[in-house]
């Protein structure tokens, strides 16, 4: 047997911890990878803390993973040893139930509605392993120049930043506001600044607002009631944790606005509705909504125009990596390194 590590959480809101077991082998239609790095995602807290579910414990974590292929099963022709690749979060559907059968892009909409979807560390294996066996299908090849530790974030968060900005289909001249400055925020704002829009950022913590100007927003804004004064936005890409602050930072949509709801929040989302009827505001859900966004969002960062903040751990330090991202003082995301 060929031991590796793979971390496991053995049950709700317990420590990650690193455990020996034995290395795949990819069977056909699958490559095995040496992942070389995998982030640390707001998902992955809320799966350890029992906040959301795909299923019992023990879990296996991990759905920001890069790294190179190493072996390849029967059948295969799309991938090659030797291939830098990050590995998709949702693998596939199960092909046949009622929301497969419409051949809707493989997203978290697929994970949240066909009922045998393998999402990668939810309902299968997690990345945060020394070596992972995926579906030629569930990989995506990496661009040249960008390094794993970079890459990996932006197989989640910065798909998901991407994507919820083209699913707004922002029009030239368009003003995108960005409501909170974190893992997925920081990178929205620089996807809207690379994609040549300006670009808003609204936060309320001070240390932040000098990093939101540094990242490419044009101005800067504590609230709502302060983005409508500086002549408010056509897009909200919301990526809080609060949706309390979104709530807020819609005061500040120009009519006929689209807010995007990116970030995941438990307390209760209220909304007045008059002030949404009468500006005839558009209120999105938007996922990773599509591969094609991912290969975009990654091409993106190649490119050097978007940068994701991260911070680097070895993977023996998996324990100290989680409750740095668990307790929200990470920067603005924890990679951990299996190289």
């Amino acid at each position: 047997m060929t031991v590796m590590q793979e971390v496991v959480v053995p049950s709700a809101d317990a420590d990650w911890e690193l455990r020996d077991t034995e290395v795949p082998e990819p069977g056909p239609g699958q490559v095995l990878i040496r992942v070389h790095a995998c982030g640390i995602c707001g998902t992955d807290v809320w799966l350890t803390e029992a906040k959301l579910s795909f299923g019992p414990f023990p879990l296996f974590p991990g759905h920001e993973g890069v790294g190179e292929v190493v072996a390849v099963g029967a059948g295969v022709t799309s991938r090659a040893v030797g291939d830098r690749v990050g590995i998709c979060t949702l693998q596939r559907g199960c092909g046949h139930c009622a929301w497969c059968t419409r051949a809707e892009p493989l997203d978290f909409v697929t994970a949240a509605n066909c009922p045998n979807a393998v999402v990668t560390g939810m309902t299968a294996r997690g990345a945060h392993a020394d070596y992972l066996a995926v579906p030629d299908s569930a990989t995506v090849l990496l661009p040249d120049g960008l390094s794993y530790e970079l890459a990996a974030p932006v197989l989640c968060v910065g798909y998901t930043a991407w994507a919820g900005l083209r699913r707004a289909d922002p029009r030239p001249g368009d003003r995108i506001a960005v409501s909170g400055i974190g893992g997925l925020g920081h990178l929205a704002v620089q996807y809207a600044k690379a994609a040549g829009f300006k670009t808003v950022a609204i936060t309320r913590s001070e240390d932040k607002r000098r990093l939101a100007l540094d990242l490419g927003a044009n101005v800067v804004v504590g609230s709502g009631e302060e983005l409508r004064a500086a002549g408010g936005a056509d897009v909200l890409l919301a990526t809080n944790n609060s949706n309390a602050a979104v709530v807020d930072a819609m005061q500040g949509v120009n009519p006929r606005g689209r807010v995007v709801l990116m970030g995941i929040a438990f307390d209760e989302f209220t909304v007045t509705t008059m002030p949404v009827v009468m500006n005839s505001l558009k209120i999105l859900g938007s996922a990773h909504n599509g591969t094609q966004y991912l290969v975009e969002a990654l091409e993106l960062a190649a490119a050097g125009k978007v940068i994701p903040m991260v911070e680097v751990y070895g993977k023996d330090r998996i324990a100290d990596a989680y409750r740095r991202a668990a307790e929200g003082k990470a920067r603005f995301r924890a990679v951990v390194s299996y190289a």
